[in-house]
């Protein structure tokens, strides 16, 4: 009890800030686009049920409608075609929702290329400097991408097909089968790169992730507010039934 009793007087002296890595969720908020071919997520909608009025004279509350995986998004491993006969998003263990994560900064890379894409060799590179990546932990993609808010800006496409930053397929294939993670995060609007549908395998950060049982989390935002290492990421998707996944609220701690 004492650790805990510790962790709540760090909270509130605030020698732990905790960070909202959580985009607003609203009508306008970005969401992904598939090929015209296939079916399409449902941008975020409210419909109000009563306001203080004579439909409920003392309350206010609303309907929504939203896709499973818009805005803020946790990917359960039965979203993906290799994962289907994994856990879907009720079952993912409580256990995993709070867990360390660690920040992989490609900012200015990716400010001189939106087709950038992470490597093993950026992986290597940032465990030489930082050391080993956390048991159990996050992988966090810094992009910067999440300063793009409106939908043109997030998907990026021209007549080439979108493009937005993500990481090479032998890079999520090795976080996947060989990394101690249980997951990435990314800012961008899914966890694959734009050009991923070009990739071998197409969408490799679903394909492997996912396949392997790990997680997915998508359009976060102030990841330049965490360290390098020392981040506890709190997930908290919804607990839907046979769900793909859910939007999330994203909470980091972080000592000051």
């Amino acid at each position: 009890m004492a650790v805990l009793a510790d962790l709540v007087t760090a909270l509130r002296s605030g020698t732990v800030e905790v960070v909202d890595l959580t985009a607003p969720l609203g009508a306008d908020t970005p969401i992904l686009e598939l090929p015209e071919q296939f079916g399409q997520t449902a941008s975020f909608q409210l419909e109000e049920i009563s306001r203080y009025d004579d439909r409920g004279p003392a309350w206010y509350w609303n309907n929504f409608r939203t896709g499973e995986h818009t805005g803020t998004h946790f990917d359960a491993p039965n979203h993906w075609v290799s994962g289907k006969d994994r856990d879907d998003i009720s079952a993912v263990p409580a256990g995993r929702l709070v867990a360390p994560a660690v920040v992989l900064d490609v900012s200015a890379q990716v400010a001189a290329d939106p087709d950038f894409v992470i490597t093993r060799e950026h992986v290597d590179a940032f465990v030489a400097e930082h050391g080993p990546l956390p048991e159990g932990g996050w992988l966090l993609c810094r992009t910067g991408w999440s300063a793009r808010t409106t939908q043109a800006e997030m998907i990026n496409k021209d007549d080439d097909g979108p493009h937005s930053p993500g990481m090479s397929a032998d890079c999520a294939r090795w976080v996947a089968e060989e990394s101690p993670l249980i997951g990435m995060g990314v800012e961008t609007v899914g966890t694959d790169a734009g050009a991923a549908g070009t990739f071998d395998p197409m969408y490799p950060c679903h394909s492997f992730l996912l396949g392997n049982g790990k997680y997915g989390l998508a359009q976060l935002t102030n990841l330049d507010r965490l360290p390098a290492t020392g981040a506890v990421l709190v997930t908290s998707p919804l607990k839907i039934v046979g769900g793909s996944g859910s939007p999330a609220r994203v909470l980091a701690l972080v000592e000051c």
